[in-house]
């Protein structure tokens, strides 16, 4: 009997085991062939889709998506040709680079010129190259280019003592982007009529310059002087929006050439939180903004001196060239009197973000390098306030006095918007005589609203707030009723201003908590009157600086009441 009962079992156990084996082996198998669907889906991804699944926090700094296609091939012939192509083009960079370093030449030199001028015997390599995406009358083509060569280049520098020094240029280290054009395309061999040429980004550029038999710190301030002067000649000769243009076909190729496409009007507001550089005292903050670094294209604010949160609310007018390409940088100096200014940090406003005629009021966060990707510290913020008026536009920017009365493009499009200002003329007499400039008077309604999520300020956990208004220029104040124990508290009261030159007012809203013998201060909001005078009416919700929490709920209206301030030539 126990014979049989063990049979039982056996057979029992012996298909247990069977079923679990399979079942186990179709498991191994589904998950193996899971695992190569797997495998062969990754293998079939694009870029696109690496970028879609993991965003570019989640990928190390040294992983780089590059659209360009490696040419191995280019640099292998082109190392083969390089000294026949070291001679033209040698040539050609000096002829363009020549005059315009005797355009920046410091005012210490008196002459400032190439004695001798090649590019060396290591060719350069090239990285990658793009098609970019453009109209059908022409092709784009972009070449990455990576050189450490060993150049031959001596400046011939004349002081105005009459010292002459021979500085050599030498260990220079370059990576950028070139940007060829090969327009108009023709049906005729070579099948595009000329190459426009342009330096469109450069990524690095060092060099050194040593004075052959000499010192260059014998002459104090030289060094820094000719640094300066060869990084501006390259960025006004050949860094783009300027390009060269070479005819390969007759013809005229006058459209090529870079010609102002628009204007940009920018008010620097404010900064805040800025960190402080000084032992003793704060930081005396001032601004430089610029499209193109150049000298005469770089504006400089004012310096406020002893300030973390300086308040400038200056305006500035840039020219655009191409603003689907180019940025506004900004970069936030301390002052250090006789000694160089110390970089608090910078930003950037991308051109091709702004919408044409419409303004747009950004904060930036500062960084302490614009190549540096990933800087997580916090270096405070700056407010602008934008504009971007290109050429051309159906609602014309431009009005009768435009070549003959010298205002701001903001100016010109509130004088040609019909908000009450008086379309008049002048006579050749009124011109000859004097210059008649825009102010933009009128009546500013202000209707504070309510503020939500303010912070607790009393003991009993509550605050009872009330808002402050003042116009900066004429320091009128207005404030409103206290509410009391609120943190959220509603006032729909409105007041009036008469402002005399609202291009270049400010109002000021602060917040205070209500205590018998005192006032505490919450927080602020800051607002220039652009937008309100190109809109006439706007509402919006503010955040407070300097506050934990909290925003204030504010509606303007603007009325205007233009007149005209007459100055002498």
């Amino acid at each position: 009997m126990s014979f049989f009962v063990g049979l039982v079992v056996g057979i029992v156990v012996g298909f247990a085991l069977i079923v679990v084996f399979v079942r186990s082996e179709n498991a191994r198998s589904k998950l193996r062939t899971d695992l190569a669907a797997t495998v062969a889906a990754f293998a079939r991804m694009t870029v696109e889709d690496s970028r879609q699944l993991l965003g570019p926090e989640y990928y190390p700094s040294w992983v780089v998506f590059s659209q360009r296609q490696k040419l191995n091939w280019l640099n292998s012939h082109l190392t083969k040709i390089w000294p026949y192509v070291n001679e033209a083009a040698s040539e050609l960079i000096k002829s363009s680079v020549e005059p315009t370093l005797e355009q920046y030449r410091p005012i210490i030199l008196s002459s400032l010129k190439f004695s001798k001028f090649t590019l060396g015997t290591v060719a350069p390599q090239f990285t990658g190259v793009s098609i970019l995406e453009s109209d059908s009358s022409g092709v784009t083509m972009e070449l990455e280019m990576n050189w450490d060569g060993n150049p031959n280049i001596v400046l011939d520098v004349k002081t105005r003592l009459g010292v002459s020094l021979p500085v050599q240029v030498k260990d220079i280290g370059f990576t950028g982007v070139f940007r060829l054009i090969f327009k108009p395309l023709v049906e005729e061999l070579p099948c595009f009529g000329a190459v426009c040429y342009s330096l469109r980004q450069k990524k690095k550029f060092d060099f050194k310059l040593k004075v052959i038999g000499g010192d260059i710190t014998s002459i104090p301030g030289l060094s820094g002087a000719l640094e300066d002067t060869i990084h501006n000649a390259i960025e006004d000769s050949i860094t783009w929006p300027v390009r060269k243009i070479v005819p390969i076909l007759p013809g005229d190729y006058s459209d090529l050439e870079l010609k102002p496409s628009g204007t940009l009007e920018v008010k620097l507001v404010q900064a805040k939180d800025l960190t402080n550089k000084d032992f003793i005292g704060k930081s005396d903050p001032y601004a430089e903004l610029y499209i193109r670094p150049l000298r005469e294209r770089t504006k400089t604010s004012k310096i406020i001196s002893n300030d973390l949160n300086p308040i400038w609310n200056e305006h500035y007018e840039f020219v655009v060239e191409d603003a689907s390409t180019q940025h506004l940088y900004v970069k936030i100096f301390d002052d250090e009197g006789l000694q160089a200014s110390e970089l608090l940090g910078c930003a950037q406003v991308q051109l091709s973000e702004l919408e044409p005629g419409k303004v747009k009021d950004v904060w930036l966060k500062l960084v302490k390098d614009l190549e540096v990707q990933r800087d997580n510290k916090y270096r405070g913020e700056v407010h602008l306030e934008l504009l971007y008026c290109p050429y051309g536009m159906e609602n014309s920017f431009t009005n009768p006095f435009a070549k003959k009365v010298e205002m701001t493009t903001l100016e010109r499009v509130l004088k040609s918007s019909g908000n009450g200002i008086a379309d008049a003329a002048l006579t050749e007499r009124e011109v000859s005589q004097k210059k008649r400039e825009v102010i933009v008077r009128g009546v500013l309604s202000v209707t504070v609203i309510s503020a939500e999520d303010l912070p607790v300020v009393d003991l009993m956990g509550k605050a009872d707030p009330f808002v402050v208004l003042t116009m900066k220029k004429s320091d009128t104040k207005n404030k409103t009723r206290v509410v009391n124990e609120n943190l959220n508290p509603e006032w729909n009261q409105t007041f009036d201003f008469v402002v005399e030159d609202a291009l270049h007012d400010m109002l000021i809203a602060e917040v205070y908590d209500h205590d018998t013998f005192r006032k505490e201060y919450i927080g602020r909001c800051i607002l220039t009157l652009t937008r309100v005078i190109l809109e006439g009416e706007c509402r919006e919700c503010f955040t407070l600086d300097g506050a934990k929490s909290g925003r204030l709920n504010l509606s303007l209206k603007w009325v205007p009441q233009p007149i005209y301030r007459d100055s002498q030539w």
